[in-house]
């Protein structure tokens, strides 16, 4: 049965129109926008439609249901938990993340101090990514990511624009590699200490630091904590075989990993570009590249709702698939 926990996010007036949608459609949302005094979005598989006071969706913005000012002060009453001063620090980043690994990007007026970003108010603007956990995800690709001959995990950066299902892999990446399930074409492996890096609190969902996620028996996550310093406490404190991380690129991140990798300990990271090539334009990324940290790069290709991947090794050479078509459904 598909998890709906998320409605209860929304305001009832706004909840009993999402409702009304076939409950299949709402097992397929990625994203639902609410706009004060415009009209209500959903998203699914790269379309968008509106959502009618009916439950119907349309295309016309003038049959649409529109949202008020109401809607927008409880929306953000409710995912605040009544408290909106304790997310001073998520304000500032522009986005929230509630139990379940659900990300609520914000927009509205910023505050500046000192020419930042101090935190945002007046938020008229939010943007419901909904988190899932599609098991069996890294089922075709992880075999290709394990050396059989050294029994480890290959360094692997995994690149897509966004929502092309780059945080739903790492997921069940983390989740085969801790249990020892790698894949349905490898024989079953002794489990991995795994280590996730959760900055967003998307991979594992966690809430009070235990994960809401299937992430692994061996794993462990350091919930709500900046990526680089985050993979040097792990390192630390509880000495992973392998290392996840979500949407590395800055200087820091880029020193972390390389840290991580000559300590002997495997990285899986993700990052936001269509391919290698992009990432040539990032000083700290174009550096990891260069020196060939990675052995494995994966770029990932959505069509509808399904997820594709084609792989190229550290010298940047296409790597020939065992099958055509490997992909998972997002």
């Amino acid at each position: 049965m598909t998890n709906l926990n998320w409605l209860e996010l929304f305001p009832d007036r706004i909840k009993s129109i999402l409702l009304q949608l076939p409950r299949d459609y709402l097992g397929r949302l990625e994203e639902i926008r609410i706009r004060e005094g415009r009209p209500l979005e959903v998203n699914e598989s790269g379309g968008y439609h509106f959502v009618t006071g009916q439950g119907l969706l349309t295309l016309e913005k003038d049959k649409a249901f529109w949202t008020e000012r109401e809607d927008s002060r409880r929306f953000l009453d409710l995912i605040s938990n009544h408290s909106l001063y304790t997310l001073e620090e998520e304000l500032r980043k522009g986005f929230i993340t509630v139990p379940g690994g659900h990300r609520i990007g914000l927009a509205g007026r910023t505050v500046l101090s000192g020419g930042r970003v101090e935190h945002i108010r007046d938020i008229s603007g939010f943007n419901v990514r909904i988190a899932r956990e599609i098991q069996g995800a890294a089922n075709e690709l992880i075999p290709y990511l394990y050396d059989e001959k050294e029994r480890r995990m290959k360094h692997t950066l995994i690149l897509s624009p966004p929502q092309h299902g780059k945080t739903t892999l790492l997921r069940d990446l983390a989740r085969q590699i801790s249990s020892g399930c790698l894949g349905l074409t490898t024989a079953r492996q002794s489990g991995m200490k795994v280590g996730i890096i959760d900055e967003r609190s998307e991979i594992a969902g966690s809430l009070h630091g235990v994960p809401s996620f299937d992430v692994g028996p061996r794993t462990d996550v350091m919930d709500a904590c900046p990526k680089a310093e985050g993979m040097m406490m792990m390192i630390r404190s509880m000495s992973p075989e392998v290392l996840i991380v979500d949407e590395i690129g800055r200087e820091e991140d880029a020193e972390a990993v390389t840290e991580a990798l000559h300590a002997g300990i495997s990285v899986i990271a993700s990052a936001h570009g269509s391919g290698p090539e992009e990432l040539h334009s990032r000083p700290a990324m174009h550096r990891l590249m260069d020196q060939r940290m990675f052995e494995m790069y994966v770029i990932l290709h959505r069509s509808s709702d399904r997820t594709t991947f084609r792989l190229m090794d550290r010298q940047m050479r296409g790597l020939q698939l065992r099958a055509k078509g490997e992909a998972y459904h997002a």
